[in-house]
């Protein structure tokens, strides 16, 4: 299988890249800046935001599968837009299209989200990702829309260098105690992306992990993992920080899981060990 990954330098993007090597696919991955460190790979320069780029790539890779992983927090053109010109040109080649989304595209007002709840952002961002989720669903309605959460790994996603950071007085902030989400492995979730790009998977699938915890409670597993003293780890709320943004995002993926062979863990289980209770 000819398998397109746009934003394959990312922390997921080298990822899916590196598994869908080592299954056999031959794989070509964009980059806007330096390649990424996954071997196995063609590696191409792309700028999602330029639609004519976009769609002279994909056209000449003619890809099965395009996997989009790309996206800037800060910068509606590529989450948005640069969604569009890749479902554009996917649509175009005939090639099977997964995008990856994000639960921000809920406000956390409801306990639970199931694959049918409808999108109601409340930070730019996440009005960056449901509008790109639109722009997918009704250029290519056969793809593949992939929400996910906080993404971790082995030591090498933000969120776990932040720990290291925090926890070394490297860096000042804290972490909330109000902000759940149900963060995934870099790993099981790359694997069921992989799964998702197969033929006859449509529509949209939520692709987290197994258990709701704040970041607070993720980063005292982390550091626990790490040979590093959880005490050290500054809380704080969310609620207290004046800081934009859903306090608790929990995505229902029983229903995706029930269909995958990957099992989606819980950070409990990945990061290891339970957890002394902290402060809430």
């Amino acid at each position: 299988m000819r398998v397109t990954v746009v934003g394959g330098a990312g922390f997921l993007g080298g990822e899916l890249v590196r598994q869908a090597v080592a299954a056999g696919h031959t794989v070509t991955a964009t980059c806007f800046g330096r390649p990424g460190r996954a071997a196995g790979a063609g590696w191409r320069p792309l700028d999602v935001r330029d639609r004519a780029a976009v769609t002279a790539l994909i056209g000449e890779l003619r890809p099965d599968v395009v996997v989009n992983a790309a996206y800037r927090q800060d910068d509606w053109r590529t989450t948005a837009d640069g969604a569009a010109h890749v479902a554009v040109a996917a649509a175009a080649s005939g090639a099977r299209l997964v995008h990856v989304s994000s639960d921000a595209v809920f406000s956390g007002r409801a306990a639970r989200y199931a694959e049918d709840a409808v999108p109601d952002p409340v930070t730019p961002y996440g009005a960056a990702k449901a509008a790109a989720e639109v722009a997918v669903r009704a250029l290519v309605p056969a793809a593949v829309v992939a929400r996910t959460s906080l993404i971790v790994g082995d030591g090498g996603s933000p969120h776990e260098a932040l720990v290291h950071a925090l926890a070394a007085d490297r860096r000042r902030g804290v972490l909330f105690t109000d902000d759940v989400r149900c963060p995934v492995h870099v790993a099981d979730l790359a694997a069921a992306l992989l799964e998702l790009a197969a033929p006859g998977r449509s529509g949209v699938h939520h692709v987290a992990g197994a258990d709701a915890l704040s970041r607070y409670e993720l980063g005292r597993l982390i550091a626990r993992r790490d040979g590093l003293d959880p005490a050290r780890l500054p809380a704080g709320r969310r609620a207290d920080s004046g800081v934009p943004g859903p306090a608790e995002l929990r995505l229902d993926c029983a229903a995706t899981q029930r269909r995958l062979r990957t099992r989606l863990r819980g950070a409990r289980e990945f990061a290891g060990g339970g957890l002394t209770p902290g402060p809430r």
